[in-house]
């Protein structure tokens, strides 16, 4: 498989989303062991490091990391997701929190962002890029939306070594899709989503890709055990 353009077709992707949406952020923290609220918690004690006045979340999904985000910062943020249904949940968990004028949810592909040149100081995408149907365009685009010094921040599923990627990938594989399947009543979501984890380029793979679409300093930093990875690049011009 080629690491920079994943087969994956953008309506397919989104209408896999739309009809998981409701069951989404149950399943995410089940599945996770609510393990992932650690990690988002993590980018936003980050992110207040840099202190962005503006800050992009590709692929927000239902605005977890977004209204992490904001919890850590005093940024203006947008999130933009393909998938409406998750948009819309994502909206109502924005307004319990009273976040509506900090926080702005948006339906658009990575691909092709409605933001003006070096709009953000920071860009994050949690469990998002390897959903992209263009890996380098994505990252290409959302590099465009950077300011000279921004961040940009990745957040992947990434495969331990040893035992634990022996147990992580049996999981991953055997029982993600059976409880995912149970509770979603998707057939195949969430055998869809555990194999592009599994087959994602991490590490210096990916440091690699951030590079050719234009980063500049990426670097990696391995989380609980190696179950996910963060990445973290500059845009330098």
């Amino acid at each position: 498989m080629n690491p920079k353009t994943h087969p994956k077709d953008k309506g397919t992707v989104e209408a896999m989303f739309n009809t998981i949406a409701p069951s989404y952020d149950r399943l995410n923290h089940l599945l996770s062991l609510n393990i992932d609220k650690r990690w988002r918690k993590l980018i936003g004690v980050k992110a207040s490091k840099l202190r962005p006045a503006n800050i992009l979340d590709v692929a927000t999904g239902t605005a977890d990391l977004a209204i992490a985000l904001a919890r850590h910062t005093e940024a203006d943020i947008r999130g933009i997701d393909i998938s409406d249904g998750m948009l819309q949940i994502g909206k109502r968990k924005v307004e319990q929190q009273n976040l509506t004028r900090r926080i702005e949810l948006l339906p658009a592909d990575a691909a092709s962002l409605p933001f003006d040149n070096h709009t953000f100081d920071l860009a994050t995408i949690a469990f998002g890029v390897r959903n992209f149907e263009d890996t380098l365009l994505g990252l290409r685009e959302i590099k465009r939306t950077i300011r000279n010094g921004g961040t940009i921040m990745v957040l992947e599923f990434s495969s331990p070594t040893g035992i634990a990627g022996w147990f992580a990938r049996l999981y991953m594989r055997r029982v993600m899709p059976w409880v995912g399947k149970t509770l979603s009543g998707h057939p195949t979501a969430y055998t869809y989503l555990p194999e592009t984890a599994l087959t994602f380029p991490e590490g210096d793979a990916f440091c690699k890709i951030l590079t050719e679409a234009g980063f500049a300093n990426p670097v990696f930093t391995k989380l609980s055990f190696g179950i996910a990875t963060l990445y973290e690049a500059t845009v330098e011009r």
